[in-house]
């Protein structure tokens, strides 16, 4: 996707959103959904328009702890599937696209995880194409699930709040 193609996603994502007001945790669900899943994350611009549309929400009157936690649910489950496909494919998912065309993204992944472990869930998070790699090598290094989640649903929690509260705030102090 070139830069015009992901700007004019992005500015018809958040003219849906403010004039949709009510389907914004749907939308922000989506969002955060495809923003942490493998494959999808690599494609879709989501972090920049959940930026945009947390200040977009708050100056649309849309409350805010209902669309933060869909953003919390989507990134969860888009960590727990990612995950999921690590574990069921293991290193075979390296053939698949776009993973066989990058395979530094896999690599990168695989060495973040074994020098972080369960913290390195954690933090991944909070690292662009390290977000959805990370769950994806913990699956095909067998990390045992409840680890996985504790570390999925704490990041989620932050993440979520990190993405949507500077736009609301910027429009509650300036708006």
């Amino acid at each position: 996707m070139n830069a015009d193609a992901i700007a004019g996603f992005t500015e018809a994502v958040l003219r849906f959103i403010g004039a949709n007001g009510h389907l914004a945790p749907v939308v922000v669900f989506a969002l955060a959904f495809g923003e942490s899943l493998a494959f999808v994350s690599l494609l879709l611009p989501a972090t920049a328009i959940l930026l945009g549309a947390g200040g977009l929400l708050g100056a649309a009157g849309v409350g805010f702890w209902p669309v933060w936690a869909a953003a919390v649910l989507g990134a969860v489950l888009g960590d727990w599937v990612s995950y999921r496909l690590g574990y069921h494919f293991k290193s075979a998912i390296a053939g698949y696209w776009p993973l066989s065309r990058r395979p530094d993204l896999l690599a990168r992944g695989q060495a973040f995880f074994a020098r972080w472990g369960v913290l390195g869930v954690f933090l991944g998070r909070f690292f662009g194409p390290l977000r959805s790699a990370v769950p994806l090598v913990a699956g095909i290094c067998a990390m045992p699930a409840l680890p996985f989640q504790l570390a999925n649903v704490a990041s989620a929690l932050i993440w979520a709040l990190g993405v949507l509260a500077p736009g609301r705030l910027a429009i509650r102090w300036f708006w």
